[in-house]
């Protein structure tokens, strides 16, 4: 049997064959800790789980529009209001299966052969895999002073006569940075300049921490028109922890929102129709859930930071937002993937290697688990690694004793 030269391009999602890897050892009654998951344990709204059930309880669950339901359309056109302060229509928007449906979308109905799309590193696992199944090129771009936030003028190095669109993901998945609102405002002018498609992965753009706020794309552009070619993608995954029920959206000018229509007719259809009333009542209902993650989620961050700061050697970012942080292991491995099996391995926890995010030396981990948990896996972390931990420690009821230098 042959696969094609396409499937044989694409690499496996590394987080889900963690997820496998971490499940097969539960199961084997090992005290595994998931520090590499990307789902908030908060339940979904209760607006959305009631909105959700009386569809249900109707028994009339039939197709959607291939591009969302109307009144899914029109709580979003009235969430872009509240939130992003801007004036779109239907034919703006198109509601998919989850926020990586719509970029997929996207890139089917913009890319040619071979043209070239942007991101900066670290970026989301699926950016460069997404870009070859659409036929183009995946470009990275790595800040050059050690930290995670670009400069227009990286940016501009990499963009030639093939590049096509530019994607940013802020606050960005693994890092938890979120680019300066002077950064944003540079690209989105930058785009218009050169002609470029500018996608807006605002997918976190709620959950920041501080007392900051995510810089408003639209508040940057000059050309809000039926040409524009700012595309910004959102969805309920994430800010409203609904993340099983696999709704996301993209807002665009209406000739491109057609192509992608048109084209996840024939994917997918619609987006399943009950998950779309889900939505609407995530999006309708009250928001306090959302202050609710995000304060907790801010806790989290502040909790594991301070005792990852504890591990000698180790660099680390302060995340801004998101529910990852990224740091820096080199002085213990420089490889990402062997340390990711060294923890599993030695002290059962489950860290994402950062070369899938286009960083060595990194391991992304997630701090929107349980609280215990994170303690406890951070704890392991410094025990497996520092040299100077005791020679001993207990795990669960096990007692592990360090057989490695």
């Amino acid at each position: 049997m042959s696969i094609s030269q396409l499937a044989r391009s694409i690499k496996a999602s590394p987080t889900l064959k963690l997820n496998e890897a971490a499940a097969k050892l539960r199961e084997r009654g090992e005290p595994v800790i998931h520090l590499g998951g990307g789902e908030p344990k908060s339940k979904a709204p209760l607006d959305a789980v009631l909105n959700c059930a009386a569809q249900l309880n109707t028994g009339e669950i039939r197709y959607a529009p291939a591009d969302g339901l109307p009144a899914l359309k029109k709580a979003v056109i009235r969430y872009t209001e509240d939130y992003y302060h801007h004036r779109v229509h239907p034919e703006n928007v198109i509601v998919s299966s989850g926020a990586k449906q719509a970029i997929m979308m996207l890139l089917y109905s913009i890319l040619e052969p071979h043209d070239e799309v942007v991101f900066p590193a670290p970026y989301w696992v699926s950016y460069p895999e997404m870009v070859r199944l659409a036929g183009g090129v995946p470009v990275a771009v790595t800040p050059e002073d050690g930290t995670f936030h670009p400069t227009m003028k990286e940016i501009d190095e990499v963009v030639g006569s093939q590049t096509r669109a530019i994607i940013l993901n802020s606050p960005n998945n693994p890092s938890g940075a979120m680019y300066s609102r002077e950064f944003i405002a540079e690209i989105v002018r930058y785009c218009e300049k050169k002609d470029l498609w500018l996608v807006m992965d605002d997918l976190y753009n709620r959950l920041v921490f501080d007392g900051q706020q995510a810089p408003n794309p639209y508040e940057f552009a000059d050309d809000l028109g039926p040409a524009s070619k700012l595309v910004v993608v959102q969805g309920v995954s994430k800010m409203y922890a609904m993340t099983g029920f696999r709704i996301g959206w993209a807002l665009a000018n209406p000739e491109v929102i057609e192509a992608m229509t048109n084209i996840q007719g024939h994917q997918t259809s619609g987006p399943v129709t009950v998950s779309q009333w889900a939505a609407i009542g995530a999006l309708s209902g009250v928001q306090t859930s959302i202050v609710t993650l995000r304060l907790t989620l801010e806790n989290a961050r502040n909790v594991m930071v301070d005792r990852l700061l504890t591990i000698p050697g180790l660099h680390i970012h302060k995340p801004q937002g998101t529910f990852y942080c990224f740091p820096d292991f080199s002085a213990y491995e420089r490889n990402s993937l062997k340390l990711a099996e060294f923890l599993l391995d030695k002290v059962r926890v489950v860290a994402v290697p950062g070369k899938e995010f286009g960083m060595e030396g990194h391991l992304r981990l997630s701090y929107c688990g349980a609280m215990k948990e994170i303690m406890e896996g951070v704890e392991r972390i410094k025990w497996a690694l520092d040299p100077n931990s005791p020679n001993e420690i207990f795990i669960g009821d096990r007692r592990l004793v360090r057989d490695w230098a």
